[in-house]
């Protein structure tokens, strides 16, 4: 696959990407916090991050092959904050479940963009392939028992707001490239 002219907008997921890695390291830092003001950051950053994906891919749908599956992605992060927002007291409950399948779909995003960079000839495939890897283990470990989840919620979350974010500064500076990515 040839690479295409680079985005004007390789900035906003680099932003987003930022923030996901500043909220992972909060995160870690504060586990005395409540767990619901975690529920709330939680709900800002994916409803935050879902506005910014869902501009790029609709800004950006004449020179993306997939957009489609990155507004899905930004929808899906919009919906999510929006209902961690309107119902705190259930979010508190229902978190490790929310965040487990957010970011098992996240990370089957970059692990396919992975794949999507390995074809395009891009370097940094495998480093986006293991962050992704990562982020699956992580989503699997959050949904198999929401109770440990529970008890470990903050030092599970930091680190994969930390991978995510990670993955998505690789993924802005590949799409500033011009290389195309699925995620």
């Amino acid at each position: 696959m040839a690479d295409s002219a680079p985005s004007k907008y390789w900035i906003l997921p680099l932003l987003a990407g930022v923030l996901y890695v500043c909220l992972g390291v909060w995160v870690l830092r504060t586990p005395q916090d409540s767990y619901v003001a975690l529920a709330f950051l939680f709900a800002l950053s994916f409803l935050v991050s879902g506005i910014i994906e869902s501009w790029v891919a609709i800004s950006e749908r004449a020179i993306r092959p997939h957009w489609g599956w990155m507004l899905a992605g930004g929808i899906l992060d919009l919906l999510i904050g929006l209902m961690l927002l309107n119902n705190p007291s259930v979010s508190v409950a229902v978190l490790p479940f929310v965040v487990g399948f957010a970011l098992l779909f996240r990370s089957c995003f970059a692990v396919s963009g992975a794949f999507a960079l390995k074809s395009a000839g891009g370097k940094s495939w495998g480093t986006v392939m293991l962050f992704g890897v990562l982020g699956l283990i992580a989503s699997f470990i959050l949904l198999w028992n929401p109770v440990l989840a529970g008890m470990t919620i903050v030092v599970w979350t930091g680190l994969a707001c930390i991978a995510v974010g990670i993955t998505r500064v690789m993924a802005a500076f590949a799409i500033r490239k011009g290389e195309q990515l699925v995620a």
